[in-house]
């Protein structure tokens, strides 16, 4: 009977942590210190839907991979899981060298500056991904590493896989890398890829496989099937970016952001 009760205690402790971890993120999402630019792209994101099927968990040590977008500073998804885990766990942003001498190190300057005097950000650590990857400075030691719309600039800068290779060695044993990207169809060439900013998921699981990971599971949340993919500035035409500006916009605005891929892979 004893026995019984301690695990009924600790399963009731699990719960509670599990429920409160959700709680939280839900919170922190509909806090009134997000951005409210970024609010507004929330129903094509799913921030909290996308980052439970990841499996975050307060108490993680994660890794999100260049966090700017664009020739933004960015930090879309920095203004979630920053607050989500100064208390208990570390977001980690792994950005470009700020030694380099490119828009690489203007993108850097500008995200640091992003962060530095919100309350929300003041836990952040600050890490190097260098192109071409050559390592994190997180080896083996990190819970998680997440991606958003980053594959096909590693893929045109031809380090994709570079970067697969990285995020594995920072990872511990069972450790997660959760990646979302711009799908294209499976009948898309590099070459198509590149221009058209969108990847297919056939590609980026091989790659992920080739250096180790394991793809656990795979989900929906963020497609859009409204997205054609066929478009004269590629998913730059779509929002939140709509190159062709005024051109159209109101056609671009009713398909929304693009079509895109959500994969859980595992170290084992």
């Amino acid at each position: 009977m004893r026995f019984i009760s301690s695990f009924t205690f600790i399963w009731i402790i699990f719960i509670c942590n599990y429920v409160h971890a959700d709680v939280l993120l839900n919170k922190v999402i509909k806090s009134e210190n997000r951005t409210p630019e970024y609010v507004l792209r929330d129903k094509y994101r799913n921030p909290e839907e996308t980052l439970l099927f990841f499996g975050i968990k307060q108490n993680m040590k994660v890794i999100e991979l260049q966090p700017s977008g664009g020739n933004s500073p960015g930090g879309w998804y920095t203004e979630i899981l920053a607050p989500y885990l100064k208390e208990n766990g570390l977001l980690i942003a792994a950005h470009f060298n700020p030694k380099e001498s490119d828009w690489r190190a203007r993108m850097r300057r500008g995200f640091e500056e992003r962060v530095k005097y919100n309350n929300d950000f003041k836990k952040i650590k600050m890490s190097v991904l260098s192109m071409p990857p050559v390592k994190l400075t997180e080896d083996s030691s990190v819970d998680m590493v997440v991606t958003f719309r980053n594959l096909h600039n590693w893929l045109k800068s031809g380090y994709l896989k570079n970067v697969f290779q990285v995020s594995f060695n920072a990872l511990k044993k069972g450790g997660i890398f959760g990646v979302v990207e711009h799908r294209a169809p499976e009948n898309f060439n590099i070459s198509k890829m590149k221009a058209s900013g969108y990847v297919t998921e056939s590609l980026a699981i091989k790659l992920a496989t080739e250096v180790g990971f394991i793809l656990v599971d795979k989900s929906e949340i963020n497609a859009n099937k409204k997205d054609k993919k066929n478009y004269p500035k590629g998913v730059w035409t779509l929002p939140p970016t709509l190159k062709l500006k005024d051109k159209n916009k109101e056609k671009y605005l009713m398909i929304g952001e693009s079509d895109r891929m959500t994969l859980k892979f595992i170290k084992p």
